[in-house]
């Protein structure tokens, strides 16, 4: 990505995107992810095809008659994390680059690679989480 489009990208995320820990599997403690909502396909194909990763789901429409169809890019675990690195100097929201920066610099210390956590790294891991959660 050029440093133009990753300040374009940051944008879209400042406006319209989500930076979140999110669950993807019960049995797993919460992961990164970016996600962008958006009724322009197009966008998030030149979003998706400009970053190289990510998957576009459609939403379900349960008015056709009074609501557009509505997609969602969504970026994942070590793809959302490169992705916050690639895009940080150029978020303004505060609330998103104070996430962003959480991320960045301690999800993965708080994150052993097997995923046996003892019990002073769940501790820590719980405070982060708490603290994410709590950052406005």
């Amino acid at each position: 990505m050029t440093e133009i489009e990753k300040a374009y990208i940051a944008g879209i995320i400042d406006g319209e995107g989500s930076i979140m820990l999110q669950r993807f599997h019960t049995n797993q403690y919460p992961a990164p992810c970016v996600s962008i909502a958006s009724t322009t396909i197009e966008l998030l194909t030149w979003l998706k095809d400009t970053i190289g990763y990510g998957v576009i789901i459609k939403k379900k429409n349960y008015n056709p008659e009074k609501h557009k169809l509505s997609y969602s890019f969504v970026i994942k675990q070590n793809n959302a994390i490169k992705l916050l690195e690639d895009i940080y100097p150029y978020l303004i929201i505060e609330s998103k680059r104070k996430r962003a920066e959480m991320i960045i610099t301690q999800y993965k210390a708080l994150t052993p690679r097997n995923g046996r956590y003892t019990d002073e790294q769940l501790a820590k891991k719980e405070m982060f989480y708490e603290e994410f959660i709590n950052v406005k």
